[in-house]
């Protein structure tokens, strides 16, 4: 069983603490959770994270905090209107290792995207969920790379993934663009890709409300991640 709870708005640094306190109390019997949230305004820096890709000055007056995290992956942006996914489980028990849940991970997402009529791409040696910027509801496979100088020519990122897994559990997770402000994203290089587009859900003309997809995520995590 898999529990799942709607963290609601939420700080981030406090989210990030009770997941490590979580996956640290946790036991051999400790049930599987997933938390589904959205979060105040904030980068965050992976642990392969270079401050080169944080494009402005961190110690100045921006109100947009920088925090450190012991995920994998490099900067991103959490903010209102995103969706962010946690799923808090023991892999050992569930029976796959790290390289499926990342599948896994990025199959609920294309999953939630099939729910709102837009196609979702990986792309290989790059985390995460891609649409095409000219047709994001065109049903073809993406041929990888798209250009052998450019593989995101023509790609928008919808969705970031960043976890860590520690004596086989796993926290951190997956962030969906829903209808947010895009315009902090400039201000980094999105997982550490210079000029990589960042897209959200809005963006691409599908209206939806963030909570009512972070449910769709989360019934998809459910099915996906199961053993």
């Amino acid at each position: 069983m898999t529990i799942i709870q709607n963290l609601g708005l939420v700080p981030y640094e406090p989210t990030m603490a009770a997941m490590q306190a979580f996956t640290e109390q946790r036991t051999a019997d400790t049930p599987d959770e997933i938390w589904v949230c959205q979060h105040t305004p904030v980068f965050t820096q992976g642990l392969a994270g270079k401050a080169d890709h944080v494009l402005f000055n961190p110690d100045g007056p921006d109100h947009i905090p920088v925090v450190q995290t012991n995920r994998g992956g490099q900067v991103t942006y959490h903010g209102p209107g995103q969706i962010v996914a946690y799923p808090l489980l023991d892999l050992r028990r569930r029976g796959y290792f790290v390289k499926e849940y990342v599948y896994r991970l990025e199959e609920a997402v294309i999953r939630t995207l099939m729910h709102v009529g837009v196609t979702g791409h990986r792309v290989a040696g790059a985390p995460g969920i891609y649409v095409r910027l000219s047709d994001p509801f065109a049903h073809a496979a993406l041929s990888t790379p798209v250009h052998p100088d450019d593989p995101f020519r023509g790609l928008g990122k919808v969705a970031a993934l960043g976890i860590k897994v520690s004596r086989h559990c796993t926290y951190h997770g997956v962030s969906l663009n829903v209808a947010m402000d895009l315009s902090p994203f400039q201000r980094i290089n999105p997982c550490g890709y210079a000029g990589l587009a960042t897209v959200d859900l809005a963006s691409l003309g599908v209206q939806i409300d963030p909570w009512e997809i972070g449910a769709v995520l989360a019934a998809q995590l459910d099915a996906r991640l199961a053993s």
